[in-house]
């Protein structure tokens, strides 16, 4: 268990060369596929596939995920991590409860911007620990 820890938990947070320009590629793509699941969800969806949107919108955001979590795990601790999986769980539930696309974009919309503008205090607030951590000692 120790070296599971210490590979999921680093003392110090990981990166990569280039990893910068990935997440803003990530990022980007990441919009992109939002604008059309956006259509798709909000507006006449019937013109083309946006369900190819919603995937690139999954995929993009699955991509910036694990980049965090191989960065420091405690990201799945912290109020940030716990609102991207639930982002994830309420995309995928648009795929059994279609009748709630609307509102289930609308919900993620509403926590991305919470979760993006919100204090640091909040970000990194983990509910495991009541409190903010930074670190795992």
């Amino acid at each position: 268990m120790g070296k599971f820890r210490s590979l999921l938990f680093p003392e110090s947070s990981r990166s990569f060369p280039g990893q910068r320009w990935i997440n803003i590629s990530l990022r980007t793509l990441h919009l992109i596929g939002l604008s059309g699941t956006g259509y798709g969800f909000l507006g006449d969806g019937n013109y083309f596939d946006w369900k190819a949107f919603l995937l690139l919108t999954i995929a993009s955001g699955t991509a910036m995920m694990l980049i965090s979590i191989w960065n420091n795990g405690i990201w799945l601790l912290q109020l940030r991590g716990q609102i991207i999986l639930l982002k994830l769980v309420l995309l995928g539930l648009v795929f059994v409860q279609p009748q709630f696309h609307a509102a289930l974009f609308i919900s993620v919309l509403v926590l991305s911007g919470f979760i993006s503008h919100a204090p640091g205090n909040t970000r990194y607030y983990s509910v495991f620990h009541g409190r903010r951590i930074d670190s795992i000692p």
